[in-house]
């Protein structure tokens, strides 16, 4: 398994993470950040509870090099699915440790655990956060990045 740095994965295993996402989306040029292990879970309406799916893995967050400009992958270690999701203003997410909540823009509302808790997590946060809120327009920003932005200034 690749080597995790305090700012990500480094040589020769962000290179083969790289094009294992290129492999995906051959517009990604740039690993921004890495969560080693993460589960996803999605909450199920009919119970009123949060439900594990078979997403388990790799969360990788990084730039494109095409329209959206930002996005986050978790690399499935349970099947061949992968789930991929772009950073748009229309992404509302809220970190409640060891828990990244987020709300894509099909009103889908997802959970992320960090199976494996280290100190990294919440630069990940931030990295996610920093894109959304750097393509919000100030009017239109939804009022978490704007309670985050202002957490993460001080």
């Amino acid at each position: 398994m690749a080597a995790v740095a305090a700012c990500g994965l480094v040589g020769k295993g962000r290179d083969i993470s790289l094009a294992a996402l290129q492999h995906h989306d051959p517009y990604i040029n740039r690993i921004v950040d890495v969560a080693s292990q993460v589960a996803l879970y999605t909450f199920g309406h009919r119970a009123n509870e949060w439900e594990k799916t078979d997403v388990e893995g790799t969360l990788f967050v990084y730039t494109r090099s095409a329209s959206p400009k930002h996005g986050f992958t978790i690399m499935n270690r349970l099947s061949m699915e992968n789930r991929t999701e772009p950073i748009t203003k229309d992404l509302d997410f809220q970190l409640q440790d060891p828990f990244l909540l987020y709300r894509n823009a099909r009103c889908e509302s997802f959970l992320m655990h960090w199976i494996v808790l280290f100190l990294h997590f919440g630069q990940v946060f931030k990295s996610v956060h920093v894109f959304v809120f750097s393509i919000s327009e100030p009017r239109g920003q939804h009022w978490l990045a704007r309670e985050m932005h202002a957490a993460f200034r001080e």
